[in-house]
């Protein structure tokens, strides 16, 4: 029996420095994601929104770092929410800022052990995130989730000890092109798979995707997909705070998502960083949900002609 989709929403954005993400989970329902997905013969069950209640945490000598408390209190709800999601059906995670893939990868990550399975991540984002608490200078908390997740460096006592961490070596990371020092000289210590977008000009998504799912398959796999809105070109896509040019083009994402799904391993999905606030009548948050319907089965003689 086919597993259903299960919408999950994460109002968070103390992990950025501008407003409007929290109100990403009503603007996806908004463009019709579960409608898409229905369509597709999917059973769809949405959980709603989130919320959270902070507790105090030990201060941090970072002084740039803000809203510790509420990201760590987000970072522990969310991991004990996708791994129980795991095991219902196919979660999707709507944001709300990438912090919030801190809580569901280690999460996932836990259900994954515990099903004897290994868990692969395919990051589609404009940044790697590999920021500690001691790096960051803009204290923006987006900037820690795959850190964090990875066990790359240890963040307690100010963020909950994760239940279970990534293998690195089963991380890809596709579409960077805004890495700082810091984070390039972690993730060249990491062993996480780094494919920025020159790697996609020269070689094209296809062949980078094919070799991510063939190691997949080849560990008898699951693939978490976190995709950020800052993945894609800002031309398509301009409601996300964190604009880099030079990104991932429509045909370029869609096959990514074509693929991905062709390949039957998608157990999960985060969809993060959009923020209606800047977004252009929707428009961003339209190509978000078509993007997701491609992940989840859309083939491209099916896809509506969308008025805007």
């Amino acid at each position: 029996m086919e597993r259903s989709c299960i919408l999950v929403g994460v109002p968070v954005q103390a992990g950025t420095g501008r407003r409007g993400c929290d109100m990403g989970p009503n603007a996806y329902r908004a463009a019709g994601l579960a409608e898409a997905l229905a369509d597709l013969g999917h059973g769809v069950v949405d959980r709603g929104n989130l919320a959270v209640t902070p507790s105090a945490v030990p201060a941090h000598p970072n002084p740039a770092i803000r809203n510790l408390a509420e990201v760590a209190a987000w970072t522990r709800h969310l991991a004990d929410i996708a791994h129980a999601e795991a095991a219902e059906g196919v979660p999707i995670f709507l944001g709300g800022d990438h912090s919030l893939s801190a809580g569901t990868m280690t999460g996932l990550a836990r259900r994954a052990r515990e099903e004897g399975r290994e868990l692969f991540v395919l990051w589609l984002d404009a940044h790697p995130d590999m920021h500690t608490l001691a790096t960051t200078t803009s204290g923006n908390l987006h900037g820690v989730p795959m850190a964090y997740a990875a066990g790359i460096a240890d963040f307690a006592p100010h963020l909950p000890a994760p239940p279970a961490t990534l293998e690195p070596e089963n991380v890809c990371q596709i579409g960077l092109r805004s890495v700082d020092p810091a984070e390039r000289e972690a993730l060249r210590r990491s062993g996480i798979c780094v494919h920025d977008m020159r790697d996609v000009d020269e070689i094209g998504i296809a062949p980078l995707v094919r070799r991510f799912v063939e190691r997949v398959v080849a560990a008898d796999g699951i693939v978490h997909v976190s995709l950020d809105v800052d993945f894609l070109d800002p031309a398509i896509a301009p409601g996300v705070g964190t604009t880099v040019p030079g990104g991932a083009t429509f045909r370029e994402a869609h096959l990514a998502m074509e693929m991905l799904h062709d390949s039957g391993r998608v157990r999960s999905l985060d969809l993060v960083e959009l923020n209606p606030f800047l977004d252009e009548r929707g428009r961003t948050a339209t190509l978000m949900v078509d993007l997701a319907a491609s992940l989840f089965g859309r083939r491209v003689l099916d896809r509506p002609t969308p008025s805007f």
